[in-house]
């Protein structure tokens, strides 16, 4: 991975071995390292250099590089940023993207590794700068953005504010926020996030904060000593802020190459093609408000030098706002925004192969007297067992939706639509889960209805019901798991199925002959799938039942496991009890089985593979004029979700749509649709979405389980009432109230905060931001497994019943409540 040689610095040995961030500063022509305690401190009158490496679960890291520009920075600092980050993408193996960051102008993505905000500090950095001052001067920050909020410092003076921006004046003894009238509620509960910032970092979290509200004065004795520090109070004129309108991303994209001496060369051509790039060269593609260098990956790194410098000129020659954006890619490593300026880009997403890696897990487990059926082929464990109690399900034919008896709910036929609910305890309340499934075969017309029915329910239980939208053959593994046991046959119930289709009785299916796939991950989770009633159905990596009135045929694929052959057996016991069956393996088929079947074709016999998932990504969005907006949150955390807007999430396999309790109407309306559109889109183009994915429509403060793991949950937080402001403001004010009143004991105090969060981190959480949680409670975390581990040496009848439960249980959560049942104090002294 790592490749140093003469034209590389030597400050780059090492790097990119942890996740996390590495940031250097430019200083008397030399790369200085930077303390992590000093991570987001930016001196503007330097340049700086900052590495991104989040460590994925397979394959190589993920490098993100950017070289921040400081406005007062000089042009020999600000070309030496610019070739070391070149030199840093070779010494990691040209396997980066770079990103150039212009002062006040900073991509999201970067702002998003020092939440809550970068302050830029005036003047060069020196290693020997003093942090104390005799006098602690008095500034005017303004605060912009509602996700990553970009602050900057203005004049001290009255005519600094305006009625359109969110401020903070920070003194010696007090912190003051002035919202502006017209300034909006997610603004100013982010500029809160900055004034708590300032007084945990400036003044050890030894101030006073007051709020101020833009043309209310009378009898509030905070407005009256923040218009003091102005000389008086005196109205804030009626002008329109410098705020910079958002660009809108222009689609005229023009393809310039760069030569060797930095020239550049339009290409004459009306639409591009990934095939005018070519290896050894470097080009430049210019999208107005967003500019893209793509070197080849046979180009030198002098020729890559030389093409930054190239566009960087350009743009100056050009007289482009400093707002534009510089974005670095290495050939294929182009993200889905270069991408999406090019005509039918290819998919490359990687697959790989995971079962083999499953059964060598199994196995060890298994040698440890584990019952190894426990483990699911997905990363999350599915949320039920033993629920058919707790399932009702219905039947969608025309405008009638029909109960179905326990004895039925477990047969769907791919020509109808039906409405699946599980009632479920979380958090001590009774919660639901409403799936509206899409047979592959049925109706539009019975799709519509079924949608429309599960809308009614969930607005007959106010939001309470998280709604999922799934078509057939993209189930997740969750909602099998609610069944167990589960049949899907072909044909169709609905009047609407059997008048187009012309069929009079569907269960004939049950009777005449049929071939059934045979899937699941254990007796808890089992399904019967029939498929057409031919050879090319079959496929190596499972087994099928073949049936009809006289004989009863199971077929086992050759990469098919030892747990498969037992799902197979339990599967057959529940189709077809009475008869025993013809067993036959995949290569000595009798021809008796072929003729069943119509007759010996091919059929795939390949391992099956899947995509590798990676980290799930947040959005902002919004529908304007049928037009689907998704703006991406980078490093999102719990608090991104802000309660005024719908949030989509994106794990690549299905998709989450979060709505606000404060949103508006029309959006919580627009749910199901924002997320159909968003896979239409399929946004990051990397080919794992399809406009069959599961789609969940999940409500503020009923988020279950399988939604909160991907978050560092604060249940609290779920819970609270008010705009995001208000919140903000209650959590910021009660904080005040805790540092103020006596601790109690660390431990009991420590122990409460990590059970309370209700769901494991993401990979990488606590290195990809300053802001992530301390060492010392991963620390206590990492001792707490440790123990489990340790106190797994029970009885066997009791660690499988334990290993059961934790399956269901999140990482910290399971580890709290576990070593609470084994014995408090000696976990006590464990973690202490």
């Amino acid at each position: 991975m790592f490749r140093l040689s003469k034209d590389i610095d030597s400050a780059f040995q090492g790097v990119g071995t942890k996740g996390g961030l590495e940031v250097w500063c430019i200083h008397n022509n030399q790369l200085i390292s930077i303390p992590k305690s000093s991570f987001g401190r930016f001196h503007s009158g330097n340049a700086y250099l900052l590495l991104s490496t989040a460590l994925r679960k397979i394959g190589s890291p993920q490098y993100d590089i950017h070289y921040w520009l400081g406005h007062d920075a000089t042009e020999v600092d600000s070309v030496l940023a610019s070739d070391k980050a070149l030199e840093l993408d070779a010494a990691l193996g040209c396997c980066t993207v770079q990103y150039r960051e212009v002062q006040g102008q900073e991509t999201e993505k970067f702002l998003s590794y020092f939440k809550p905000c970068i302050i830029p500090v005036e003047g060069k950095y020196s290693p020997q700068n003093g942090l104390a001052e005799e006098t602690y001067p008095v500034t005017l920050l303004m605060c912009k953005g509602d996700h990553a909020v970009r602050v900057k410092e203005v004049p001290f003076l009255r005519s600094s504010l305006n009625h359109d921006d969110v401020f903070v004046l920070d003194t010696a003894s007090k912190v003051f926020l002035f919202a502006g009238c017209n300034s909006s509620t997610q603004e100013k509960a982010k500029a809160l996030e900055v004034v708590e910032y300032i007084k945990d970092n400036k003044h050890a979290g030894r101030c006073q904060v007051a709020t101020i509200e833009d043309g209310k004065f009378l009898g509030d004795a905070d407005a009256g000593e923040f218009w003091t520090f102005f000389g008086g109070y005196a109205p804030i004129p009626k002008c329109s802020s410098s705020t910079n309108q958002e660009q809108t991303p222009t689609t005229c994209a023009k393809l310039l190459w760069i030569d060797t001496r930095g020239n550049l060369h339009p290409t004459e051509t009306s639409s591009l093609n990934k095939d005018m790039l070519e290896k050894d060269k470097c080009y430049m593609l210019d999208c107005d408000s967003e500019v893209f260098v793509w070197m080849g990956r046979n180009t030198s790194l002098t020729e890559r030098k030389t093409s930054i410098s190239s566009s960087e000129e350009f743009l100056r020659k050009e007289g482009r706002s400093t707002s534009t954006s510089l974005v670095l890619l290495t050939e294929g490593l182009e993200n889905a925004r270069f991408r999406s300026f090019f005509d039918e880009w290819p998919q490359t997403a990687e697959s790989s192969l995971y079962n083999e890696g499953r059964e060598k897990v199994a196995a060890m487990f298994k040698r440890k007297g584990y019952d190894v059926e426990e483990f699911s082929d997905e990363e999350d464990e599915p949320l039920y067992t033993n629920c058919r109690d707790a399932v009702k399900v219905w039947r969608v034919d025309g405008g009638d939706v029909s109960l179905l008896s326990i004895h039925d709910q477990a047969k769907l036929f791919s020509g109808d639509c039906y409405i699946v609910q599980y009632k479920y305890t979380y958090n001590e309340r009774n919660e639901y889960l409403l799936y509206v499934w899409i047979g592959c075969e049925s109706m539009e017309e019975d799709r519509a209805d079924a949608i429309s029915n599960a809308s009614a329910i969930v607005s007959s239980t106010k939001g309470e019901s998280v709604m999922c939208h799934i078509h057939q053959g993209n189930e997740p593994a969750r909602f099998y798991s609610m069944f167990q046991s589960l049949v899907v046959f072909k044909g169709g119930l609905s009047k609407r199925y059997k008048t187009t289709f012309l069929v009079e009785n569907a269960n004939e299916c049950e009777s005449k002959a049929s071939l059934f796939r045979v899937q699941g991950t254990s007796s808890r989770s089992m399904q019967a799938i029939q498929v057409d009633l031919a050879a090319t159905s079959l496929n190596s990596s499972y087994c099928y039942i073949l049936k009809n009135e006289a004989s009863v045929f199971t077929w086992i694929g050759k990469l098919t496991s030892e747990s498969d052959h037992d799902v197979l057996d339990r599967m057959l016991y529940f189709l077809d009890p009475s008869r025993q069956p013809m067993t036959t393996r995949e290569g000595s088929e009798p021809d008796t089985f072929w003729d069943l079947l119509g007759g010996k074709t091919e059929y795939p016999k390949e391992k099956e593979t899947r995509k590798q998932v990676e980290e799930p990504r947040l959005f902002t969005c919004s529908c304007i004029s049928d037009v689907l907006k998704a703006k991406e949150v980078y490093n999102f955390v719990q608090d991104d979700l802000t309660t005024e807007d719908v949030l989509l999430l994106d794990c690549q396999t299905e998709v989450y749509v979060w709505i606000g309790l404060n949103s508006n109407i029309k959006s919580k309306q627009q749910a199901l649709t924002l997320g159909l559109k968003f896979l239409e889109m399929d946004i990051l183009e990397e080919g794992l979405l399809t406009v069959r994915s599961p789609v969940y429509v999940v409500t503020e403060g009923h988020e279950p389980p399988f939604f909160t793991r991907f978050f560092d949950w604060v249940p609290e937080k779920a819970n609270m009432h008010g705009n995001s402001f208000e919140r903000k403001l209650a959590s910021l004010k009660g904080k005040e109230s805790v540092t103020n009143r006596s601790s109690g004991s660390p431990w009991r105090s420590d122990s409460k905060e990590n059970a309370s969060r209700g769901s494991r981190s993401r990979s990488n959480g606590s290195e990809r931001g300053v802001s992530s949680c301390s060492s010392e409670k991963f620390q206590a975390i990492h001792k707490a497994e440790k123990a489990t581990v340790t106190l797994l040496h029970l009885s066997k009848s009791f660690s499988q019943n334990l290993f059961q439960w934790i399956q269901t249980m999140d990482r910290r959560a399971r580890i709290q409540t576990y070593l609470k049942r084994i014995h408090w104090e000696e976990s006590k002294s464990i973690l202490v």
